[in-house]
């Protein structure tokens, strides 16, 4: 926690930053008192200057859009505000933070040197304005705003762009002597070992600069890709290729994405990597923004982290890596919206296009636009058909539409460019397997189950599904209820796969066990219908009837919600209506099923109790 306040700085955790959006402000009993005191006193002298009813509502709209982070609104009710007189420190802050995030920058920085000309103490001010002067690379300017003690963009922020302003200026000397004072601080040391490496680097000392990489620091350096890219460059630009690839393969493996693809292609053919990772300065600040922004994720508000890619966009229009994780941040605040326009921003020049449009591919079907999504994956796979993961998107994608014969021709694709498959393989032949089973090729769905499991013998997703695959086909049922009690084994909380169980158990006719199992799984997936069906119909086979019908009742009530149509996709709820009529046994008879009949007490199920 001390090193993310050292990120972070005295930054105020406003309405628009809050990650919570239902925390409470607490105070103390008197200290509500003290203000309630104060408040009358005053209220006499404040009444002509109370707000109007539409001021109060655009307030109460702004906060609200605020804390559920839709910025675009947030901004425009912040603006209207600010427009009609409320021009307080939280106002300005909150419409400061609504136009980063929605890269509204020609709004945010005059807005930002106004309140860092009144002094409102906003580090988000500072920030702003520290990347609008290096964006214009006014060194002078960065330098004072870093020493201003009244202003405060962060100490870790606002000391490695002071130190970047001064490679600017062609003084690397006290830029050194800048970076070293920052890594002083413990917890800084491999952020100011990073930025001086690449500052001596960008002016051609790459002996230093790798003396730096490969010291104290260089394991937690290129533990991120960005330091594994900056240090291969560097090593090839001291000739030292095989140093380079080495580095890369170790990192990555061998089933590269396309800039690494390339990097590794040239080196092998002997050629010399260009240092690209900072071209100037101005990069070097937009690279501090990018790396406080990274050090952020998980551990501060997903608003202020994205102030910070924003921010980098701001100085370095074109640093796709800080785009992509704005998109990603975004995304995850569930604004499809700004997600799915912030992955488009990416240029296709980017080595990371494919990235940025399986992610604005992913934002989409999020938000309900699944037919775009499919589009913008099949123009990708177009562009780019040797790169395996973007037609595992494309499966997937498919997959989640129902389309399953089409999704297991992307999985194909994706499997033949994959090679040698590797243990962490699993899942795209388990998920090949799933639409060939869906599309009604068992025979092809069952080798690639197998196969799932030989590269990862105990997952339990490929066990549920292949053992109740087995049991629904009555086939196999010894070994497919050692796969299912071993995908139990596995994840004793997923209802799901307990169900699996206790189905399996129902259809061997161990209705006393699959009860039990039944009524486990439908206590951690208490609001699933098929759950709750296949409860009813064990509960029927032990004599249960009443509880059965219950069941039946409550599988019917949550079978027809909105939200549980994708788990209800396999359940028949006119045969549960009619269950409820005539029961199960009449059912079974008028489908010419077998009648329900208990296993005897030994067999395959208690052989492996």
């Amino acid at each position: 926690m001390a090193f993310i306040a050292l990120l972070m700085g005295s930054v105020a955790v406003t309405p628009a930053l809050a990650q919570d959006k239902n925390a409470p402000a607490e105070q103390s009993a008197q200290d509500a008192a003290a203000a309630a005191d104060a408040q009358d006193a005053k209220d006499d002298a404040d009444s002509a200057n109370d707000p109007t009813p539409e001021e109060a509502g655009a307030y109460l709209a702004a906060r609200i859009a605020s804390q559920q982070f839709n910025f675009e609104q947030a901004a425009n009710y912040y603006r209207k505000l600010m427009s009609a007189g409320d021009v307080s420190a939280e106002t300005a802050e909150a419409t400061l933070v609504a136009e980063i995030a929605i890269a509204d920058y020609d709004r945010a920085v005059p807005l930002a040197r106004e309140m860092l000309k009144a002094q409102t103490g906003s580090q988000i001010a500072a920030m702003t304005v520290l990347a609008a002067d290096a964006k214009a690379g006014d060194w002078a300017a960065v330098i004072k705003l870093a020493d201003d003690e009244s202003a405060d963009p962060g100490p870790l922020l606002g000391g490695l762009a002071r130190a970047w302003a001064l490679v600017g200026e062609g003084k690397m000397s006290d830029a050194a002597a800048a970076f070293d004072k920052i890594g002083k601080e413990k917890t800084l040391g491999a952020f100011a070992a990073y930025h001086k490496a690449l500052s001596l680097a960008l002016v051609g000392d790459y002996e230093g600069a790798d003396k730096i990489l490969s010291g104290e620091h260089g394991a937690m350096i290129t533990a991120t890709r960005g330091g594994v890219i900056a240090h291969a460059e560097i090593l090839s630009q001291l000739e030292r290729d095989k140093d380079a690839l080495a580095l890369i393969e170790d990192r990555f493996g061998t089933n590269l994405d396309p800039q690494l693809e390339a990097m590794h292609t040239k080196l092998a053919a002997g050629e010399t990597l260009p240092f690209t990772v900072v071209r100037n300065a101005t990069d070097g600040v937009a690279e501090v923004y990018f790396s406080v922004a990274q050090a952020l994720i998980g551990d501060a508000p997903d608003p202020f982290t994205l102030m910070h890619t924003r921010l980098a966009n701001l100085v370095q229009p074109d640093m796709s890596d800080a785009t992509l994780l704005s998109a990603s941040l975004l995304d995850k605040m569930t604004q499809y919206d700004l997600a799915i326009a912030a992955y488009a921003a990416v240029s296709p020049k980017s080595p990371i296009y494919h990235a940025a449009e399986i992610g604005r591919a992913e934002a989409m079907v999020r938000a309900g636009r699944n037919d775009a999504a499919i589009e913008v994956l099949e123009n990708l796979a177009r562009i780019q058909p040797k790169l395996s993961g973007v037609w595992i998107a494309l499966g997937d994608t498919l997959r989640r539409e129902k389309r399953f014969g089409e999704a297991a021709k992307a999985y194909d694709q994706a499997i033949a460019l994959i090679g040698p498959p590797k243990p962490t393989d699993w899942f795209v032949y388990y998920s090949r397997a799933i639409a060939q089973e869906r599309s009604g090729e068992w025979d092809k769905a069952e080798k690639g189950f197998r196969e799932a499991l030989k590269l990862s013998p105990d997952q339990p997703s490929v066990l549920n599904y292949l053992g109740y695959s087995y049991v629904d086909r009555g086939e196999n049922l010894d070994e497919a209820i050692d796969m299912i009690r071993k995908a139990v084994k596995e994840r004793p909380d997923a209802g799901f796969i307990v169900d699996s169980l206790g189905w399996a158990l129902y259809k061997t006719g161990h209705y006393q066990e699959a009860a039990k199992e039944m009524e486990r799984a439908v206590e951690l997936e208490p609001r699933d219908p098929l759950l709750n069906d296949h409860l009813g119909d064990v509960l029927w086979a032990v004599g249960r009837h009443r509880e059965a019908r219950f069941q039946w009742r409550r599988a019917l009530s949550f079978g027809t919600q909105d939200e549980a149509a994708e788990t209800s996709e396999d359940l028949d709820l006119d045969r549960v209506r009619l269950k409820l009529s005539v029961g199960l046994d009449q059912v079974l008879k008028d489908e010419g099923k077998p009648p329900l009949k208990a296993a005897p007490e030994t067999g395959a199920s208690d052989a492996n109790n």
